[in-house]
């Protein structure tokens, strides 16, 4: 076997452009010939993608999978450069096929699943799998994030809004299970998708996050000159009041139904009038909320910038 040094590896990171290790394993399956090597880097479609790895990648979509069964599902967020790419179909196939390699996946960590075998091809890793898509898509990408939701003793529902831009899991136990709940369930996916609720319950909420939420209440209005002069007890009341209103947007169970004809109906409402309706017992054990590029920093780019890019590649 051909001696490797740390010389080489950067001599072929610089021709191609590829990762160190890349360069590393390529260079030690063609016994250190640097041009089967660079020939080997571009037939996995691993040339050129480190070039890219400096690039903001905060576009992208977010997909999701569940199992036949429908007890077992996945969310996933896959970015990309800009939201020309991710409106591609070349694009949008490699997030169904990334969500259906998580949803099989037994990796504790994001580290652990790239590290995995790709399904589709075990001769590479999920890594070097998206290492070739970078190649192949011409921009940087990256698998930002994943989760599952199991649920034995019912089902786990999804909803997919404005084409990947948010991707909602919904875990449902219910002793039944029709297409009345079922339709029940895609309701709250929704519900979810749109009014951005934090927790599931107020039961969710630490004894910690309402005194400090007290806290800083009480500081906004005591920084009020008209309503620091109101008495204690008025204070307090408006704390609480506030505290109160604050769990009701922020609970999906408290918030108001979207759909509800009223106006008034609670979330939690719905899904029991929909559960005596079916004679169910029906609970909702928790829900995932992804939004493409939530937190990550964006590029200020027009879409006719990024339409000459494409065309110009």
């Amino acid at each position: 076997m051909a001696n490797i040094t740390a010389g080489m590896v950067k001599e072929l990171r610089e021709i191609t452009g590829a990762g160190m290790m890349d360069c590393k394993k390529a260079l030690a399956a063609t016994e250190g010939d640097m041009e089967k090597a660079v020939d080997f880097l571009r037939e996995k479609g691993l040339a050129g993608a480190q070039k890219k790895a400096g690039r903001i990648a905060a576009e992208g979509i977010v997909d999701t999978k569940i199992t036949t069964c429908g007890k077992k599902g996945v969310v996933v967020e896959v970015n990309a450069e800009t939201d020309f790419v991710a409106k591609n179909e070349k694009f949008k196939t490699y997030v169904a096929e990334v969500a259906a390699q998580a949803l099989d996946s037994s990796a504790a960590d994001l580290d652990g699943f790239l590290a995995e075998k790709w399904a589709l091809d075990p001769t590479m890793t999920v890594a070097e799998k998206l290492s070739s898509m970078i190649s192949i898509i011409g921009e940087n990408m990256h698998i930002r994030r994943y989760q599952i939701l199991r649920e034995e003793n019912g089902f786990v529902e999804s909803y997919i809004h404005a084409g990947g831009k948010i991707g909602v899991l919904l875990d449902i136990e219910s002793d039944v299970v029709n297409d009345e709940i079922k339709a029940m369930a895609k309701n709250v996916c929704m519900q979810i998708a749109a009014l951005k609720p934090v927790y599931t319950s107020d039961s969710e909420i630490s004894a910690d996050f309402i005194e400090k939420e007290r806290e800083i209440l009480k500081a906004q209005i005591m920084n009020d000159p008209k309503e620091s002069s109101k008495p204690e007890k008025v204070i307090n009341g408006m704390i609480e009041g506030r505290i109160k209103k604050e769990l009701k947007d922020i609970c999906l169970m408290d918030q108001v139904y979207v759909k509800a004809e009223d106006g008034k109906q609670s979330v939690k409402a719905y899904i029991d009038s929909v559960a005596k309706a079916n004679g169910a017992k029906i609970a909702v054990k928790g829900f995932v909320r992804f939004e493409t590029g939530e937190g990550l920093e964006k590029k200020n780019e027009n879409f006719a910038e990024e339409v000459a890019k494409q065309m110009a590649k």
